[in-house]
């Protein structure tokens, strides 16, 4: 999933107005004065995502249901985030129903005032039971104590792997120590193959590193300072920068998600960690080699047991500018409720809800063992896979310095240390500003 977008803050109006206005993101016109009337659109904005997709199929449902025409507008992650700050900036009307990344840009936006407050619309509605969303997706979904936004897609961290070689290890493998083992074994670099591929790259990597490091016992922050300098965390990076260069690709640290991947689908490594998102790649014959042999298993445990993330990777919020704020939360009753969700899982798509689930025929679409896979990880994971800060690129930056250290084979320990100072240095500055 993209994180390049960097949702900023009202000092940068001016400068992003018009090159927003040039791409043809800002709207011609936005509803200004005057009371709602009843044929002005409910506005929708959202990424370009089979979820986005799936839900402008069906919008002539809401429509009869409401009683409104429904204005659905997709885009790329660089252009909602431009669109998004011209028109809050500007205060506009003209956008009622936001997807956003809880994890991205939530906090901004409600560090600028740009999300209405749902808290007592979910918690107060028994029919859209606001307690049957899982507790990570549903914990990242509030900021300071209120609810801005409600998971609609989540995602975790899978180990892909090659059935086919894991057969004389005892299947795939159930620890980190053993993942290690079994990567430098089946690596057979002057063939070409790898034992293991994942994201080296520094800011990229971070939110699949994630993972690593809660199963390390280590995390982002502890007790609201700096943790990236524990002994956990050194441990974490040691092992994933060791995973990399004794087993990975040459060049892994100028891998994105679109780096790594190919090399896993294309057969040339035999474990791969990233999204369960991205599955479907692995069996399509037009880009996939391994449809045949790919097998899903549980993120490995580590010294603190398997921890991995499970994230709300989009969620659907309201414009507290929009004035049709009450067919706004009716959009999302329906487009995140019981039915739709299981409908929209039904077809591939991982939502948010506890009771989808446990409902068989929701994960029959899935392979049998990456249901199971994605079932564990989510009653294990943590709510988020990077630092819940301000300014997440600036985070992620710091954050990743160790683990390019690690897989160039550098002593990792002094450069920890130096991004424990930064990092450190970061949050207290990061924390006048959500003061300010």
């Amino acid at each position: 999933m993209s994180t390049s977008s960097q949702l900023l803050s009202r000092r940068s109006f001016g400068r992003l107005a018009a090159g927003a206005v040039g791409a043809g993101v800002l709207s011609a016109c936005s509803a200004r004065g005057g009371s709602p009337s009843a044929g002005a659109p409910l506005r929708i904005m959202a990424i370009n995502h089979v979820w986005s997709q799936a839900i402008r199929r069906r919008t002539k449902e809401f429509e009869e249901l409401i009683g409104r025409r429904v204005s659905m507008t997709l885009l790329t992650a660089d252009q909602l985030a431009s669109s998004y700050n011209v028109k809050l900036n500007a205060s506009g009307t003209d956008v009622d129903v936001m997807m956003v990344r809880a994890l991205q840009e939530q906090l901004v936006f409600a560090h600028n005032g740009w999300l209405t407050d749902l808290t007592d619309r979910v918690e107060g509605d028994k029919e859209f039971a606001w307690a049957d969303f899982q507790k990570a997706p549903r914990q990242a979904s509030v900021t300071a104590g209120k609810v801005l936004s409600v998971p609609v897609v989540t995602e975790r961290p899978v180990l892909y792997y090659r059935k086919d070689l894991v057969g004389d290890l005892g299947g795939p493998p159930r620890t980190l120590d053993a993942l290690m083992a079994a990567a430098q074994e089946l690596t057979r670099r002057d063939k070409g193959f790898y034992g293991f591929v994942g994201r080296g790259q520094r800011s990229g990597a971070v939110s699949q590193w994630s993972s690593f490091l809660y199963s390390h016992g280590g995390d982002f922050v502890v007790a609201g300072k700096s943790g990236i300098g524990t002994p956990e965390a050194l441990a974490a990076y040691e092992y994933y920068g060791r995973l990399l260069a004794r087993t990975g690709p040459p060049g892994a640290t100028n891998m994105s998600l679109e780096g790594a991947m190919p090399i896993f689908a294309q057969g040339k490594a035999a474990f791969y960690i990233d999204a369960d998102a991205i599955y479907s790649s692995f069996l399509d014959p037009k880009v996939s080699t391994v449809r045949e042999s790919v097998g899903f298993a549980p993120f490995p445990a580590g010294p603190a047991g398997a921890r991995p993330h499970n994230i709300p990777s989009w969620s659907l919020g309201i414009n507290t500018f929009s004035r049709l704020r009450d067919d706004a939360w009716q959009f999302i009753k329906w487009a995140a409720g019981p039915e739709m969700s299981a409908a929209l899982q039904s077809d591939g798509i991982p939502g948010a809800r506890a009771s989808v689930w446990s409902d068989p025929k929701a994960l029959a679409v899935f392979p049998p063992d990456l249901a199971d896979a994605m079932r564990l990880n989510a009653e294990r994971g943590l709510g988020y896979d990077r630092p819940r800060v301000l300014q997440v690129g600036r985070a992620r930056d710091i954050v990743g310095r160790p683990l390019v250290a690690g897989i160039l084979g550098e002593a990792v320990p002094p450069v920890a240390r130096d991004a424990d100072a930064e990092f450190a240095d970061f949050l207290v500055r990061d924390n006048r500003h959500k003061e300010s």
